[in-house]
């Protein structure tokens, strides 16, 4: 992974969230009292891109995959990588998604896993993380939920692949002020190598492997916190672009069989 600022020390991340603890909490508590809460997604949360051998795209996780700072999961993640993989493999898309916003790793596993597993899927794109890093869960124990999760999706969906996004570049939310900024900032890094650790276990998972460019001035929505509609069109081609050389590709080929 490439790191904007290279944070020193990441095994130790969750010890700087305990040492700035009072200050970091209250912080956050000033934050969410003065952020804008917005809404998820409207419903339906699934939808369809006509053409042959219908791709069927499963996007899971936290207020992102719930699409929250868009009006539509049209507008949102799942239907901003449904137009990516149909322009790269020519195949139709039938996508969906699950999640909740606020949700870290452990709290899907408990209460969404069973939707996300209701019906078939050929790729499986997961967003979670940014709240085990809010919630300043330890890296052993989001591995330890991630590996249950990916397991169990791989155990349901053999044939699915699982591409990981990588966690929020906190560091570039200039809504969080110093320290939650960069000690976040570091936290989540120190979870994101963990995650790819996971990752690295099975040929069928995969974790975005380099850091995404600036985000772009409209890439937030008006909270400043979750993407805009743009916003997540920009993270679904830059998650498609960096997976599709590494395996993604393969999409092509598995629509021609």
């Amino acid at each position: 992974m490439n790191d904007p600022v290279y944070p020193k020390r990441l095994r130790a991340s969750r010890a700087y969230l305990v040492l700035h603890g009072p200050r970091i909490l209250g912080q956050k508590k000033r934050l969410e009292a003065a952020v804008e809460r917005l809404p998820d997604a409207e419903l339906p949360w699934e939808g369809k891109l006509d053409g042959p051998d219908p791709l069927r795209l499963l996007v899971i996780g936290d207020s992102t995959a719930a699409g929250t700072g868009a009006a539509t999961q049209e507008e949102a993640l799942p239907g901003s990588l449904a137009r990516e993989l149909h322009a790269r493999t020519g195949r139709g898309v039938i996508w969906r998604a699950v999640g909740e916003n606020g949700a870290d790793t452990g709290q899907f596993l408990e209460r969404h896993l069973t939707d996300a597993l209701a019906r078939p899927a050929d790729l499986v794109f997961v967003s979670l993380g940014a709240n085990d890093a809010l919630h300043a869960r330890s890296a052993g124990a989001f591995a330890r939920d991630l590996r249950v999760l990916l397991e169990t999706l791989s155990d349901r969906l053999p044939e699915a692949r699982i591409l990981m996004a990588n966690l929020p570049i906190f560091v570039r939310f200039e809504l969080l002020p110093e320290p939650l900024r960069s000690t976040l900032y570091r936290h989540s890094r120190n979870l994101e190598r963990a995650a790819g650790r996971v990752v690295a276990r099975d040929p069928r998972w995969m974790i975005t492997d380099q850091v995404p460019p600036p985000y772009g001035p409209d890439f937030f929505a008006s909270d400043r916190f979750h993407p805009s509609a743009s916003g997540y069109a920009d993270w679904a081609r830059w998650a498609i672009d960096d997976a599709w050389d590494r395996g993604l590709s393969e999409l092509v080929d598995a629509g021609r069989a």
